[in-house]
């Protein structure tokens, strides 16, 4: 057995005789009483759930998804923003063994229909809002059930839809069926941009979740009373390994907003006495525009990288770090004593392995120097199980020997701190979303109006980038061309996705191989300061 081989039977291991349900039984045991969630919906009152009423509400929409058919296996799309229902709906499915396929809700019918039918789903739960596109996204589903609310605000729910009320679905009566303790179970999928035109399914098993919930918790120590505020979305890995998981583990308090709103963030953190928070870099810009008040209970935020100017103004410890939905948890992070300097990602985080590789010759890079980075684990526990359905991609993401191309470089400091560098994939990162050019650019080319075209970012001064489209018309291709194109990937993309400006040119630079030479196509666009105001 090799030393590797070593190391992941340890890692499984670990994970034995514990699962989900075992995590939340766990704390309904120990203290039934505290608060698991509340619930800070804009202009309504807070509203408590405490460990058991949670249970006891997963429990109850446990046994009506199977009472309708839901299997062990089965994917059930939660389609919701942030609300209680996500979570309750999250943890049925992995109390009764179906795999909880949580989608962005700013996705757009295309997006949906490949999302429904790449991932096999028997069952959708959804909100009033987006009840008619996932009902024609996914026609041969067993059943849609409907929220009576779009994350708390009051909704009218549409008579032409089949559905089952999700009020109907925590009134069931029978009991939720006994299931083993499977820890390699197949637990959730997650739709992440890679280079390709469409997104790859990320499947997580009940190990990965239960890593990721212990490392994050040993990443920013956290405790018990801990309270997080969380208001990032929870279809993405941030918010539920980061915020949700993390905050079970503990048997701690989380306070969960609808989205991020800047001026509801501080009246709710302050009221709820919240400890810490898992926040991005466009947040944290909006809150820095606001006095900072007088008393907070903030203990630490973490955000990717540390940002010296909010830790002033706030006084708030930052951690930085780099993670993705394969790692589940973080691959690299700061030390809450020791962070180092500046923008620091920190080091590599204790249960992988971590190689940073020039690109040219392969070697490991030395202090100084910059590389592309490469992590190891065990795929299941602390490295997602696979792509579902996606042998190609499994097959190129991992080398003989189990390292996965991240596709990001990272540079070495010259005292071993490391420091995010770029994507050597063509991925844009708008806001706290990654993006794939090639899939607005496969949209633009559908059109039939472009001999060819290039979408690369353009520095904004809030979203890090925003999507630009230089095109090669052909003939024939409308006058109006801009409004047409954005017009188009309006109708096929997130909004998130949509070019903002879109520039003709003859010819395209080329590099040696006549590929675009994008790096010197976004030389050409200054970064957007301000937006512009009629």
């Amino acid at each position: 057995m090799t030393l590797f081989s070593k190391i992941e039977q340890s890692h499984k291991a670990m994970i034995e005789g514990r699962d989900i349900p075992w995590l939340l039984r766990q704390w309904v045991e120990r203290c039934p009483d505290k608060p698991f969630l509340i619930w800070e919906a804009f202009d309504k009152a807070p509203e408590t759930y405490t460990y058991a009423r949670f249970s006891a509400e997963v429990e109850r929409v446990g046994a009506a998804l199977h009472t309708r058919g839901v299997m062990k296996g089965d994917k059930v799309m939660l389609h919701l923003d942030n609300s209680p229902e996500f979570m309750i709906s999250w943890f049925a499915c992995a109390r009764i063994g179906a795999v909880a396929v949580s989608t962005n809700t700013r996705s757009v019918a295309r997006d949906m229909i490949y999302f429904a039918d790449h991932a096999e789903i028997v069952a959708a739960i959804t909100q009033p809002s987006f009840a008619e596109l996932v009902s024609s996204s996914a026609p041969n589903i067993k059943f849609l059930v409907l929220t009576d609310n779009n994350a708390g605000e009051d909704a009218k729910i549409p008579e032409n839809i089949a559905h089952v009320p999700f009020a109907e679905m925590l009134a069931e009566q029978s009991p939720c069926p006994d299931r083993p303790v499977e820890p390699f179970a197949d637990l959730g999928v997650q739709f992440t941009s890679g280079t390709t035109s469409r997104p790859k399914a990320v499947l997580w098993t009940h190990a990965n979740a239960l890593w990721g919930a212990q490392m994050n918790v040993a990443h920013i120590r956290l405790r018990h009373e801990d309270i997080c505020q969380c208001f990032l979305p929870l279809f993405h890995t941030n918010a539920q390994s980061y915020s949700m998981l993390s905050s079970l583990w503990i048997g701690g308090t989380l306070v969960l907003q609808p989205k991020f709103s800047a001026s509801r963030f501080w009246d709710v953190a302050i009221r709820n006495k919240c400890s810490w928070a898992s926040i991005i870099h466009f947040c944290v810009n909006a809150l820095l525009a606001q006095e900072p008040p007088a008393e907070h209970s903030f203990r630490v935020w973490g955000a990717g990288t540390r940002i010296p100017a909010a830790m002033e103004k706030f006084s708030i410890k930052m951690l930085g770090w780099w993670g993705m939905t394969e790692t589940i948890t973080h691959g690299i992070v700061t030390d809450m004593d020791h962070p180092g300097t500046g923008a620091t990602i920190g080091r590599v985080s204790p249960g992988f392995e971590i190689d940073i590789r020039d690109p040219e010759t392969g070697a490991h890079i030395k202090p100084g120097e910059r590389g592309l980075l490469y992590i190891r684990g065990t795929r299941g526990v602390n490295l997602f199980k696979e792509y579902y359905k996606n042998p190609e991609a499994n097959a190129k993401s991992f080398d003989a020997d189990g390292w996965f191309e991240t596709g990001d470089y990272v540079r070495m400091h010259e005292n071993g701190n490391l420091f995010f560098g770029d994507r050597e994939k063509d991925m844009l990162k708008i806001g706290a979303e990654n993006v794939a050019a090639s899939e607005i650019e496969t949209v633009i080319m559908e059109t039939g109006w472009v001999k060819e075209c290039a979408v690369v970012g353009q520095k904004h001064y809030m979203l890090d980038e925003v999507p630009v489209v230089f095109v090669r018309p052909n003939p024939g291709a409308p006058d109006d061309l801009e409004t047409q194109i954005i017009d188009v990937c309006r109708q096929n993309l997130a909004d998130f996705k949509v070019v903002r400006s879109v520039i003709v040119v003859e010819d395209f630079p080329r590099s040696t191989l006549e590929k675009i030479a994008k790096n010197e196509l976004r030389t050409r666009l200054p970064a957007i300061e301000a937006e512009k105001r009629g």
